[in-house]
């Protein structure tokens, strides 16, 4: 039992987490670079919906190559994948932005 209490405890600090806590680990998790999804986070996180957010947060880097050399190029090609324009629009807006200001 006194194994599992720190899994609880991060358990629930998950569920906590904000949509955009969420979806800045959604976006590592698919293979962009820490700041590129800090910033790509904080601006969809208020145009997008919950389901939307969390459809991209479930996106995962399937290729060979390790989650730090994703380009943002095979990025929104998974963003393609899931057949959403506005999730598209969004994210390409939020990819183009965050490069822009680097």
């Amino acid at each position: 039992m006194k194994r599992a209490l720190p899994f609880l405890a991060l358990l629930a600090l998950a569920g906590c987490a904000t949509p955009q806590t969420q979806l800045r680990t959604g976006l590592v998790s698919a293979g962009l670079p820490q700041k590129q999804s800090a910033c790509m986070a904080q601006r969809m996180v208020d145009k997008l919906s919950l389901l939307q957010l969390r459809r991209i947060s479930s996106i995962q880097n399937f290729g060979k190559d390790k989650a730090r050399d994703m380009s943002v190029d095979r990025f929104m090609h998974n963003i393609r994948s899931l057949q959403d324009p506005e999730i598209v629009s969004v994210t390409t807006r939020a990819a183009l932005g965050c490069l822009v200001s680097g």
